[in-house]
């Protein structure tokens, strides 16, 4: 028999009603955040940054498309990975299917990491995504929006992410989830979390890049589509370890 709390149908709806109460609370609060995002000043982009893209070398105004605004996920595929991370994977399993409702608002949704462009396409035709995918690959891009860093950074305590300076970096035991997803990416802990993962907001005006906003760790949740269906299951998240895997993984031993 269930552990959980049991009750009639009138203690439920009346629950029901008192965090509906809470929910709207919370949807209004949102809508107030995120008219503070969009209140931020914009900072130019000064610098020439250059990609690699399916169609070619481009610019960071290349990126657009021809549209005014850009949304990049930073996403976690160094150039010594295998594979991309899990994590960012399963986050950028729900891009095709709103990217085209985007694109159609003027607004360009796209993948930015560091792998070359060779391995970012194999990777993308093994996952059936067709959002488009740029490589930073020999640019200050990652590092410069703080999702790249390098050895020396990490062993002196040099990582600045999510707007917090971190403790110079100790290598986790075995069998920890930092350590199961850098072996799901073919790397070790310290080449996997050289990498981080994040979102950032451009505009773009009379041929001018700003960068308008952008977001680490946690504040990526509301962009992992499985996360919010989870949060309304019976049982919440429910998880004590990583328990989720690329999505062709599942089923294999």
């Amino acid at each position: 028999m269930t552990k959980h709390r049991i009750g009639t149908r009138k203690e439920w709806l009346a629950e029901r009603l008192e965090l509906l109460k809470a929910e709207k609370e919370l949807t209004h609060r949102g809508d107030e955040v995120a008219k503070r995002r969009q209140d931020l000043p914009w900072v130019r982009v000064e610098k020439d940054y250059q990609f690699e893209t399916e169609e070619g070398k481009a610019s960071l105004a290349d990126l657009f498309q021809g549209r005014s605004q850009m949304l990049v996920y930073h996403f976690m595929f160094g150039p010594d990975y295998t594979a991309g991370c899990p994590a960012c994977s399963s986050i950028a399993d729900g891009f095709n299917g709103f990217a085209v409702h985007l694109a159609n608002h003027d607004v360009t949704l796209r993948a930015v990491s560091r792998a070359p462009q060779a391995k970012l396409q194999a990777y993308k035709r093994r996952m059936g995504w067709t959002f488009p995918w740029a490589s930073s690959f020999g640019s200050d891009f990652n590092a410069d929006f703080s999702v790249g860093f390098t050895e020396e950074q990490q062993r002196d305590g040099g990582i600045e992410y999510n707007y917090l300076r971190e403790a110079p970096w100790k290598s986790p035991a075995p069998g920890t989830d930092v350590t199961k997803m850098a072996a799901a990416t073919g790397t070790d802990p310290g080449t996997y979390t050289r990498e981080r993962p994040g979102m950032s907001a451009f505009a773009l005006e009379d041929g001018v890049v700003y960068h308008t906003y952008s977001a680490y760790a946690r504040g990526l949740d509301g962009l992992w589509g499985m996360y919010q269906w989870l949060d309304r299951a019976p049982l919440g998240r429910n998880e004590k370890d990583v328990w989720f895997r690329r999505h062709d993984e599942y089923g294999k031993h």
